[in-house]
């Protein structure tokens, strides 16, 4: 790291020679300092930025030679003088850059890139694990004599057990540790207990291989957070969090589509293998390929330099207005969004007569690339909006919600398969647009000690209401209602469980009132 720290100041040194002329003066460091300042003339454009590092009073005594020296001769003073900065395997995880002896700037731009791209992959994973249950549902409940609610039990409350019990403990470890490592554990869990989901031969294993599932899965989102808002300045998070949450849609898709095609070609039980095993490997990758950066490396010096105790922490939090509409709104999208999500499948096999493949085709092609294109187009657009006023973070997934909720109704109430997919193609696109700006302001009224902790609360309660609830209300509303319409019945409980994304809207109205101030209270 030395090596590299000392080629970046001769290269700049360089070219502020070729594009100014300019000299260092060794003479602006003297002797009887024990901090060695900024070594670079500061250029309109080419001033490389140089954390300030301690040296000894004796390294100073290269730098006080009376006569001037070029840049690239002083640069070379320098970085002999200059301490080396220990690997980053060396350096505690949960340190910020004002508690490590030598401060660390940012990660570089194509880094920052590629750790979004791991993390990207890495939630398809999540994702497919967690998904492809929901292509399933109508051949394990025929395999294993199940009804609709105990079905609605193992896609919802089964997995949300674990999934929320061990997300904030895991995400207050994230905190003070090691998110790489604890996402790699995490994924090499998830990954074999779905493997071990096809080994099930019974409605009671398959619960318990899901609650393994469940438990390894809530290490990775709140900890990605943390890592994203950590590798990106604030100007790009939405953005950058948006397309992270597109790998939830690739991951459906993926999940629909393998599964689909599995399922009815080979068996449910072989479909749990080939999306499960995969991840073990990605683990491997994502551990000896990603580092954790320094918390707080975009904050600047006001970010905090310690670790607040859970009670401050939510404290904190709670009292944070815009914070606390924005977990309400995410509950309320989390309830329609897996309560309609698991369920849409098994509503195009029994109302449309489709088969598995086929189901798996139209909602990997159609439906998940909605999904996906929603969330990137919501995460752009807020971004480039809040350049003109940061509520635009809350007023674009209240406007998009709004828009989608008529689109989404025809998709349920049309007979014509086609124009019902087109109606959900619109609505699906709209409808996502709340991720990233809603994850990216969960982390921007954050401080960045606290940002891991602040997205597993949002996590928590999404999938405490959303993940829990909204997958049992179908299935117990289709066993309500079955005895009156029969296999329409589902059409009537996913329009019910839809309606919550409206609600949802005006919640992001109401956080969007005080999200100026809480932003500025977490910068300052």
């Amino acid at each position: 790291m030395r090596r590299s720290y000392c080629r970046a100041v001769r290269r700049q040194a360089a070219t502020n020679t070729r594009t100014s002329g300019a000299q260092i003066d060794v003479d602006r460091y003297p002797r009887d300092s024990g901090k060695r300042e900024q070594a670079l003339p500061h250029g309109d454009s080419t001033f490389l930025r140089v954390q300030p590092l301690l040296v000894s009073r004796s390294g100073l005594e290269d730098l006080s030679s009376p006569l001037p020296e070029t840049s690239n001769r002083a640069s070379r003073r320098i970085c002999r003088a200059a301490p080396p900065r220990l690997p980053h395997i060396f350096r505690r995880p949960g340190m910020t850059s004002q508690q490590s002896s030598h401060p660390l700037p940012p990660e570089t731009p194509s880094y920052s890139n590629y750790v979004l791209a791991a993390l990207f992959v890495v939630y398809i994973f999540n994702f497919v694990d967690r998904q492809i249950l929901a292509i399933l549902i109508q051949p394990i409940k025929e395999d294993l004599g199940v009804s609709d609610t105990m079905m609605g039990l193992l896609t919802g409350p089964v997995f949300v057990v674990s999934y929320t019990l061990a997300g904030l403990p895991l995400a207050r470890w994230a905190d003070r540790h090691s998110r790489v490592w604890l996402i790699t554990v995490g994924l090499a869990m998830w990954s074999a207990m779905t493997v071990a989901s096809g080994l099930a031969r019974s409605f009671t294993q398959l619960a318990v291989a899901r609650l393994g599932v469940g438990l390894g899965e809530a290490s990775f989102t709140p900890s990605a957070h943390s890592l994203i808002s950590d590798y990106f300045p604030a100007h790009r998070r939405a953005t950058a969090l948006a397309i992270f949450a597109a790998g939830a849609s690739l991951g459906t898709i993926a999940g629909y589509l393998g599964g689909g095609y599995i399922g009815e070609y080979i068996g449910w039980h072989e479909a749990f293998f080939y999306v499960g095993a995969p991840g073990l490997i990605v683990a491997v990758i994502f551990r000896w390929t990603v580092r954790d950066p320094v918390r707080g490396a975009y904050d600047g010096p006001q970010a905090s330099a310690r670790n607040e105790p859970l009670s401050e922490v939510l404290r904190y939090l709670i009292t944070r207005r815009s914070y606390v509409f924005i977990v309400a709104s995410a509950m309320l999208h989390g309830f329609s969004s897996y309560g309609a999500g698991y369920w849409i499948p098994t509503f195009l096999i029994r109302v449309h007569d489709l088969s598995l493949s086929e189901v798996g085709i139209i909602l990997g092609a159609f439906v998940g690339v909605a999904s996906f294109v929603g969330q990137i187009v919501g995460g752009r657009i807020s971004d480039s909006l809040a350049g003109r006023d940061s509520r635009w973070y809350m007023w674009v997934p209240a406007i998009s919600s709004l828009v989608a909720l008529p689109f989404l109704v025809a998709f349920l109430l049309i007979p014509n398969l086609y124009w019902a997919v087109g109606c959900y193609v619109v609505g699906g696109t709209a409808v996502n647009m709340w991720t990233g700006p809603t994850y990216a302001m969960a982390q921007g009224v954050a401080k960045p000690s606290m940002r891991s902790m602040a997205a597993a609360i949002v996590i928590f309660m999404l999938n405490l209401v959303g993940a829990a609830l909204g997958p049992l209300i179908v299935g117990i509303l289709n066993d309500w209602l079955d005895p009156r319409f029969g296999a329409e019945a589902i059409r009537y409980s996913l329009m019910i469980v839809i309606v919550p994304h409206t609600l949802a809207s005006i919640f992001n109205l109401l956080a969007a009132r005080t999200l100026p101030e809480d932003l500025q209270k977490a910068s300052s």
